[in-house]
C-alpha cells in the first residue's frame, strides 16, 4: 500500500517521474514538468491526466495539427500512432499510463 500527494511531487528536471505501479507491463508514472516534451509517437496507447496546472496538448491526426488546452481532471488519450507534444503553462503535475518503455 502506498500514497502518494501529486501535489507535493517535484523533480530536479523537467519531465522527472516517480513510479506509481507497474502492472503487467503497464507503467503508471508521476510527472512534474515546467518545460515542453517534444514531438513524439508512443510505442502504444497513452493515457494522460493532469493533476495540478495546465498543459498545452498539441497532436496531429491525418497531417492536421490540433491544440487543446488541459486542466486539472482532463484527460487526453492517445491511440497507436497519435504524434504529440504537452507543454505546461508554467508547473504541471501530470499521471501517465502506458507501456513499459515507452517513449
Amino acid at each position: 500500500m502506498k500514497i502518494t500527494r501529486s501535489r507535493d511531487f517535484t523533480a530536479e528536471r523537467a519531465w522527472g517521474a516517480q513510479d506509481i505501479a507497474n502492472m503487467n507491463g503497464i507503467t503508471t508514472r508521476l510527472h512534474w514538468t515546467d518545460q515542453p516534451y517534444r514531438w513524439h509517437i508512443n510505442d502504444g496507447e497513452e493515457v494522460f491526466v493532469v493533476l495540478d496546472g495546465q498543459v498545452e496538448m498539441r497532436y496531429r491526426c491525418e497531417g492536421v495539427e490540433h491544440s487543446q488546452l488541459l486542466e486539472v481532471g482532463d484527460i487526453f488519450y492517445a491511440s497507436v500512432g497519435t504524434e504529440h507534444v504537452a507543454s505546461p503553462v508554467g508547473e504541471a503535475r501530470v499521471l501517465v499510463v502506458e507501456k513499459e518503455g515507452s517513449v
